[in-house]
Order: structure tokens, then C-alpha cells, then sequence
């Protein structure tokens, strides 16, 4: 709890040092109590009880009768070697309703790269992932007052959209219904939505690459090649056409963001720094570094091995023909990037961890600065993997569908005097706030099995249950409003506060704690889990402390759920959740 640490640490520093221990030592141990039970900070004395010539619990006691009679606590005990602190709720009280820092919005910049997945088909729920977590790390950067740019790397000049391009001009809408036909007739749903239509001509031409006669594959295959080799060599009309064909697929895909919630603030071409020169002339760096090798048949690669790089150690930038790898445009890419902001942050899938650690050593061989790389799990299907290459897949635009279906069935029950309008209204805020939690509360590095019984969950721990403790409070709030509730002009403390009261109070304490928490540690399911917290607070605050009595309003309870209010709307917004006023 910063603000409470804060009030205390011209008295602790006295403390301290007046046992003789170095203020670097305990502030590097002191923090927030294991349990909520025990207090809202605790100090571990054991680190300074050899310096210090007592054990630690005595030294724990002689802190706790020190420090017992300060304003802010409500008490100070010492329990088993630690000193745990409990904050005064009245003091709370007066540090909860004013108003949170701010960081400053001319600060640098952080440009933060997600998503950037292969235009070449419709958005699954493995690759949402990425998606969901930039744009929320994107959001909460935005929630503590930092200035920050999201970016999409568009791949226009891979193989995968090589193989778009060829499908286009090569087959007909018959031949790929012909190829897919054993595996699933075209979706009617999305007929009209270019990502859904595209993606069969590349499942198609992906068939024919595994299945068609010998020297048909080898056909495709130089094909293609031909076209990536154009492609990596800069040629615009190649470069055009793979515009056209990867286009109208980046464009459902961003459709199918939008209703997410997330949208870009730019968008970098990968083939951007092949014309403009930047590749060719990195290559050249390259070459010029004393860990530079030349393979038999002609490729260039960096010895990694030399700079600690374990497993895989040479990193191929150029290929024998002088072409480059997208390793190297990623570079390219990189340095670019430092000359757009002060601080760089990727979201990457776990199975780019080599490449990321490839791309960082190199960076500091030239004297640039490694990106910081958040590394996410993969999300399965209760059967295996999910692909854009064969028919295991759920599609996010299927997935929102079923959950805002679900959603107003559950609305229309609950709420049989809704018009349909409104039905359908909570319902796809609900869907696209279920669907987005369900990613984002869980810890970017651990994977998870996807269920729709999971995604659509409407039960505590889920956004609904979070959202509706915020249209309770939107409700107080208009009940405020119809009474004439301009403000409290003095709040004070019941003599005897309720649990809920206390509760509310601590949690809002640490609100902002735990939001700059989870955006320095680039771990945005910890302030998800907080508002789950703070929305069951808020229900339990709801049933214990009646903000009108008969009309009358507590200015206390009234101020308080004002203020609470206003943290889960904005905490709301912070992570993709609709903060509907009303379900």
C-alpha cells in the first residue's frame, strides 16, 4: 500500500535506523502482507536480526511499540519475526476520496507492437490472444497516464501471404470448393467478410502444396518461390499484388478487433525497410562483425554461440542468393522502431523465444537496445493445437457470435421487459467482455484449454460479475442524483465501520498500486484479478452500508460508492470490459 508506506517512512527510516539498519535493507523487504488478514503491509525482520544483535521478534515487537500511535494505523503487531501494519480505516477514508496520481502525459513514449499476425485468414482464438493482451497492456499504460503508440507489423511479404496471392490468380472459386469439399462447405454467416472468404483459396492452395501429384507440387512450389523472391528483393509490382491479395483479409481481420475493442494507432509494412534500403544496408553491418560466418553454400549468419546463445546458435540474416530472412527485416524493423519511442515493448507467442533472443543479441551488437518481450502460452482446443492450415480452428467472429447468442438468452430471462434492442445491446457488450476476460485473467505465460463453458461463464470470477457490481453502483448513483446529492461537504468514519466499508477502503487504497504493478511487470492479469476483488467488495460494501435510508443520504457511503464507482468504470475500460450502466 504506497500511500500508507508513504505516511510512514519518515517514521520507519527513525526507527530503522536507530536499530542500526541500513535503509536500502529494509526497504528492499518491505511490502504488502502474505495475507489480508494479517495487515496491509508487513516487514520481515529476519534479513537485519544478525546486524542488529536480537532475534526478530523482538525486534518486531520493539518497531510495533514504536511505531503503534501513528495516525495512520490502526495497529502495528508483531506476529512470528514480522511487523505487520494495519491501516486506519478513518485515514483511509480521507486518502481514498482524493484524487489518484497522475503520471505525466509528456513523459516518453511507449510504443508497445501486438497482434501483427499473417493476413491470411480469418482471426482463431489462439492468435486473439496476442490481440487481446497488447490492447490491454496498451489500455492500462493508458489507465496510469502514460503516453503510448500501438502498432501493427504488417507481414506483406511472407511465404503464407505468397501463397495467397498464388491461390488468388492460380484457382477458381470452384476448384477450391472442389478441394475443400471432404473437409467443410463454405460458412454462409460469413460469406460477405473477405478473411473468411480468402482464407479457403489459401487452405486450398495449401492442399495442393501436401496432396497433388509430384510434379504439380514442384510447379507450386517454384511458383511461389518465385514470388517471395521477388517479394524479399523489393519488386513493387510483386509487392502490389500482394497488397491486393493480403487487403481485404487485414481488413476483416481489423473488422473483427474493432468489435473487440481493439483498434491501431499505425501500421509499418515489413517490406517498408527492404525499398527504403534500411535491410540491404544492415546486411552489410553484418557482415562486418567479427562473429560473421559464411555457410557452404553461400548464406551469411552471426555465431550467437559466441555472445552466449545456447541451442541454435547461428542466426542466418542473409540468404545465398543475397536475399534477406525476416529475421533481418525484423531487425530493420527494430532499429526504426527506437527512432519512434523511448521504450519498446513486443508481445510475442512462446515459440518465438530463440528468434527473440536472436534478434536482442544481435541489437546489441550494434549497439541498439533489445526490445522488452512479453511471452504468452498458446491457448488449445480440448483436442490439440488450433491452425490456420487445416479445419481445427474456432473463429473469433464464431465465438462472439455464440456468446452474444448466449448472452441474450440470459438477458431476455432475467429481464423480460427489455425490448429486443436492448436485449441484443447488453448482449454483445456481456459476449465481448466474457471473451475478453477469459484471456486476460489468466497469467500471459501459462497456457489453457479453451471451452465455451469457460468463455461465456456468467458466475463470479467472470467480466458480468465485475460489470455488475459497477451498474449497482451506476444505480446508487442515479438514486443519488435523484435526491439532490450534490457531494459530501465533511465525510466521517462510522464509530463502529461496517466490514464492507473497511474492505472497500483498502482495496481502493491499492488500486493504484496494483495498476502501475501490472504494467511495469507487463502482467495485465493481476489487475484483473484486483478488479474481481474489488467487484466483490463493492457487493459486500452494497449489503452493508445502505447509502439512502429513507430518503436520507449517508454523505460517508454515498462519497464512498461515488468514488468506487469511478474505479471499476475506468478499471473496466482498463481491460476490455463494456462498463455498461445498466444489465
Amino acid at each position: 500500500m504506497r500511500i500508507l508506506l508513504e505516511a510512514l517512512d519518515d517514521d520507519l527510516e527513525a526507527a530503522m535506523s536507530a536499530l542500526g539498519v541500513d535503509a536500502a535493507l529494509w526497504r528492499k523487504v518491505i511490502g504488502p502482507a502474505r495475507e489480508r488478514a494479517e495487515g496491509d503491509v508487513a516487514l520481515p525482520c529476519f534479513p537485519f536480526a544478525k546486524a542488529v544483535g536480537q532475534s526478530p521478534a523482538d525486534i518486531a515487537s520493539a518497531l510495533a511499540e514504536r511505531l503503534g500511535d501513528h495516525p495512520a494505523l490502526l495497529e502495528a503487531r508483531a506476529s512470528n519475526g514480522y511487523l505487520n501494519l494495519v491501516a486506519n480505516p478513518a485515514w483511509l477514508l480521507e486518502h481514498v476520496l482524493a484524487p489518484p496520481p497522475r503520471n505525466d502525459a509528456d513523459g516518453p513514449l511507449r510504443l508497445i507492437e501486438h497482434t501483427s499476425a499473417n493476413p491470411n485468414g480469418p482471426f482463431h482464438v489462439g492468435r486473439a490472444r496476442n490481440a487481446i493482451l497488447g490492447d490491454t497492456l496498451v489500455r492500462l499504460h493508458r489507465l496510469a497516464g502514460h503516453r503510448v503508440r500501438s502498432e501493427y507489423y504488417v507481414d506483406d511479404m511472407g511465404k503464407q501471404v505468397g501463397v495467397l496471392a498464388w491461390a488468388l490468380k492460380h484457382l477458381d472459386e470452384g476448384r477450391v470448393n472442389a478441394l475443400l469439399a471432404e473437409r467443410e462447405a463454405p460458412d454462409p454467416t460469413w460469406e460477405t467478410k473477405a478473411d473468411h472468404a480468402r482464407v479457403r483459396w489459401y487452405q486450398a492452395a495449401q492442399l495442393l502444396r501436401q496432396e497433388a501429384p509430384e510434379e504439380e507440387q514442384a510447379l507450386i512450389e517454384a511458383e511461389i518461390a518465385d514470388l517471395v523472391h521477388a517479394s524479399e528483393h523489393g519488386d513493387a509490382s510483386v509487392l502490389a499484388s500482394f497488397e491486393a491479395a493480403y487487403g481485404p483479409v487485414l481488413d476483416g481481420m481489423l473488422e473483427t478487433l474493432s468489435r473487440l475493442g481493439i483498434t491501431f494507432d499505425a501500421f509499418t509494412k515489413e517490406s517498408t525497410f527492404v525499398v527504403d534500403g534500411s535491410v540491404a544496408a544492415l546486411m552489410d553491418e553484418l557482415e562486418a562483425l567479427d562473429i560473421h560466418g559464411v555457410a557452404d553454400n553461400g548464406a551469411r549468419f552471426l555465431d550467437l554461440g559466441q555472445r552466449g546463445l545456447k541451442g541454435k546458435t547461428d542466426f542466418f540474416y542473409r540468404r545465398a542468393d543475397g536475399s534477406s530472412l525476416y529475421a533481418t527485416r525484423d531487425l530493420a524493423y527494430h532499429r526504426w522502431k527506437w527512432t519512434q519511442a523511448d521504450q519498446l515493448i513486443d508481445v510475442l507467442g512462446e515459440d518465438h523465444r530463440l528468434q527473440a533472443q536472436q534478434v536482442g543479441l544481435t541489437l546489441a551488437e550494434l549497439g541498439v537496445e533489445a526490445p522488452e518481450v512479453v511471452f504468452y502460452s498458446f491457448i488449445k482446443l480440448p483436442e490439440g493445437k488450433m491452425s490456420t492450415r487445416r479445419g481445427n480452428v474456432v473463429f473469433m467472429d464464431d465465438l462472439l457470435e455464440e456468446a452474444t447468442a448466449q448472452a441474450a438468452d440470459l438477458v431476455r430471462g432475467l429481464r423480460p421487459d427489455y425490448d429486443e434492442a436492448e436485449v441484443k445491446a447488453i448482449a454483445e457488450a456481456v459476449a465481448i467482455s466474457a471473451v475478453r476476460f477469459n484471456i486476460v485473467r489468466v497469467s500471459p505465460e501459462k497456457g489453457f484449454t479453451f471451452t465455451w463453458e469457460d468463455a461465456l461463464s456468467l458466475d463470479g470470477g467472470s467480466a458480468p460479475f465485475a460489470m455488475y457490481a459497477h451498474t449497482r453502483a451506476c444505480a446508487i448513483a442515479r438514486r443519488l442524483e435523484a435526491a439532490g446529492w450534490a457531494g459530501a461537504e465533511q465525510v466521517v468514519l462510522p464509530r463502529s465501520p461496517a466490514p464492507g466499508l473497511v474492505e472497500i477502503l483498502r482495496l481502493l487504497a491499492v488500486h493504484h498500486d496494483v495498476l502501475m504493478q501490472a504494467v511495469e511487470q507487463h502482467r495485465p492479469h493481476l489487475f484483473a484479478l484486483h478488479l474481481l476483488d474489488l467487484a466483490t467488495a463493492y457487493n459486500a460494501f452494497y449489503r452493508d452500508c445502505p447509502v439512502l435510508d429513507g430518503g436520507v443520504v449517508h454523505d460517508t457511503h454515498a462519497a464512498v460508492s461515488e468514488r468506487a464507482r469511478q474505479v471499476l468504470h475506468d478499471g473496466l475500460v482498463g481491460v476490455g470490459i463494456v462498463p455498461l450502466e445498466h444489465m
